[in-house]
């Protein structure tokens, strides 16, 4: 027959000292709160940074140039990548690939015809595949073709249509832009050559005027100067452009990278510092909490020592009362751990909704760490518990 604990409640002195109690509960709650929305917001921190950029098949793109100084101003060897400086950033370990920006070395135009009346000097630019956002199966080209595919950057038809009103020109839409067809005219060495041009796709990562490299190539070679060509940008792949070693060595090596790309990496160790000493912070109050709990229990077994003694000389075990006096506070526990959790669901809500706008990285509801670590806790708190009263009723005994 399974023994009763109610009949014997009454005989634990309960409410002595309950402010100590009570300041236990307040700080447990406290603890818990800071403690869960701390790793919240890290594990929100780790999520933009990771999924925040133009990313492909896992991987971050970023651009580099070398930083123009009064010093090399008009040395332009000076201000490309050699082939010492790729190998040096590709043997990086925090670095996937590399790959260089090549442009045009002969002269281009550009004009739209009559329904588009725009004319003007053009670059062009290619880069491997791998690296472009947007490939369409049209992007190619073999010599002796006359339309050339071209990939235009998204920021640069904007752009366009911001200035276009104050031109007379007509503003385009995305899908009107794709069916217009262009002249691109080459000139150089003493030669010239118009090509078809139609847009084919648009870039979000890269702001350039891409070409198939087979298309520049050839025309490097037929309109511009003959030997090697230098890349004054980089692409480099990366699993992580917010990385702080990446900033750290690019900053060391004078690179010049678009800092909205990494501004999250820059402030990425001062933000997760804050957050983990919040954390740290909000653990040591709980372990204080647990702590001026114990006093309390200690307290009530101390005054209660008399009839705990009696009990104990009638047969109970002290395995049996640890139990018992441990479960009387399992609801009040976990109340305490799951207002924190709702608290936390509540900020994290207002964080995505209000603070990020909805942005697709992150979630309305709070990550499944959260809740493990709250049940968690829980866990922590009545083993703890039972092993005080445990520890305190077999001295008794």
């Amino acid at each position: 027959m399974a023994l009763s604990f109610k009949p014997i409640r009454s005989l634990l002195h309960t409410g002595t000292n309950s402010w100590s109690r009570w300041f236990s509960y307040i700080g447990l709650c406290i603890g818990v709160l800071l403690l869960l929305c701390s790793i919240q917001m890290y594990i929100n921190i780790q999520q933009l940074l990771t999924e925040g950029g133009i990313r492909k098949n896992g991987f971050d793109f970023i651009s580099i140039t070398k930083t123009i100084t009064n010093e090399t101003m008009g040395k332009p060897e000076q201000n490309v990548f050699t082939e010492k400086d790729i190998n040096e950033i590709k043997s990086q370990k925090f670095v996937e690939n590399v790959a260089p920006l090549l442009a045009n070395q002969f002269r281009v135009k550009l004009s739209a015809g009559e329904m588009l009346p725009f004319k003007t000097d053009l670059f062009l630019e290619t880069l491997e595949n791998d690296f472009i956002d947007t490939v369409p199966p049209s992007f190619t080209w073999q010599e002796g073709q006359t339309s050339l595919p071209i990939i235009l950057s998204s920021d640069f038809f904007e752009i366009y249509n911001v200035f276009a009103p104050a031109q007379d020109l007509p503003q385009v839409s995305k899908e009107t832009a794709t069916g217009i067809p262009v002249t691109v005219t080459c000139e150089g060495n003493g030669r010239e050559q118009a090509f078809t041009g139609k847009i084919v796709a648009f870039s979000d990562r890269i702001n350039s005027v891409l070409v198939p490299k087979t298309f520049l190539d050839w025309g490097n070679k037929t309109f511009g100067q003959q030997g090697p060509i230098e890349a004054a940008r980089l692409f480099i792949k990366t699993k992580d452009a917010n990385a702080p070693e990446l900033i750290k060595f690019l900053d060391q090596k004078k690179y010049k990278v678009n800092r909205d790309k990494t501004i999250l990496g820059r402030n990425k160790i001062v933000i997760q510092s804050i957050f983990s000493g919040l954390g740290v912070f909000g653990l040591l109050v709980v372990i204080l909490a647990l702590m001026l709990f114990s006093f309390y229990l200690q307290l009530v077994i101390a005054r209660s020592k008399d009839n705990l003694l009696l009990l104990l000389t009638l047969g109970y075990s002290p395995g049996w009362l640890s139990k018992n006096v441990s479960q009387r506070f399992v609801p009040i526990y976990i109340l305490i751990v799951l207002f924190a959790l709702v608290i936390t669901e509540l900020m994290q809500w207002a964080f995505h909704h209000f603070a990020m706008y909805d942005r697709p990285e992150l979630s309305s509801f709070v990550h499944w760490s959260v809740g493990a670590i709250a049940v968690f806790l829980i866990a922590l708190s009545l083993f703890t518990n039972y092993r005080l009263v445990k520890n305190l009723l077999y001295k008794l005994n």
